[in-house]
């Protein structure tokens, strides 16, 4: 029918691949039309079958970044979400700018799953909640020192830091920014945790949006 949304699973792992696969078939909204273990697989069956949604594991052969970038690429109405075991924040802002919709981890409910996968067809950004772990950050603040962000919160920053943050927003990482900016990793890191106290944002994902969003 042509009401359903048509997905390719791809994950280089069967028996998983194969849950995953039951799961999304057991809903009357959903149809995997095709699955496959990696980024030749992805591409060749996104171009065969031209499914609204494709479900990518970043860790297939071939990377499944570099895949999602490459159907975004030729296909840019076909919705990718990557479905994967890496909480690595920095191949999560990757993976957005390599055009994924939607960030989940591996270990999500069947229901949350098919209910996110619902939520991006519909128009959602949707990244994995246990990714915004940066809590520590807020909690560790003391009460009297949170203030009320101002009306733009960018104006917080200094120079460097802006620096910094514009880099992230472009999906710089941390090694990177420094051989740009001549800086140590780990400064950078502490620039950035600097930055994160002061936007009062979770992770570098939050800030990197909030920064586009006061462009």
């Amino acid at each position: 029918m042509n009401d359903k949304i048509r997905l390719v699973v791809i994950d280089d792992h069967p028996l998983f691949r194969s849950g995953v696969v039951m799961t999304l078939k057991a809903e009357p909204d959903l149809d995997v039309v095709a699955d496959g273990g990696s980024m030749d697989d992805a591409v060749r069956l996104t171009k065969e079958f031209r499914p609204d949604m494709v479900l990518l594991d970043i860790g297939i052969p071939g990377n499944g970044i570099t895949a999602a970038q490459m159907i975004s690429t030729t296909y840019p109405d076909i919705k990718i979400v990557m479905l994967t075991g890496s909480d690595d924040e920095e191949k999560l802002l990757t993976a957005l700018r390599a055009g994924a919709k939607g960030y989940i981890l591996k270990g999500v409910s069947a229901r949350e799953l098919t209910s996110i996968i619902r939520s991006v067809w519909a128009g959602d950004v949707y990244v994995t909640p246990t990714l915004a772990a940066s809590l520590l950050i807020e909690m560790s603040a003391p009460a009297a020192h949170r203030t009320l962000p101002p009306t733009n919160p960018l104006d917080e920053l200094t120079e460097r830091e802006h620096q910094i943050l514009e880099l992230v927003a472009s999906g710089a990482s941390n090694k990177e920014i420094g051989l740009k900016l001549f800086l140590t990793e780990k400064t950078v890191k502490h620039y950035m945790t600097n930055v994160l106290q002061k936007l009062q944002v979770r992770n570098r994902v939050e800030a990197a949006m909030l920064a586009q969003r006061h462009q």
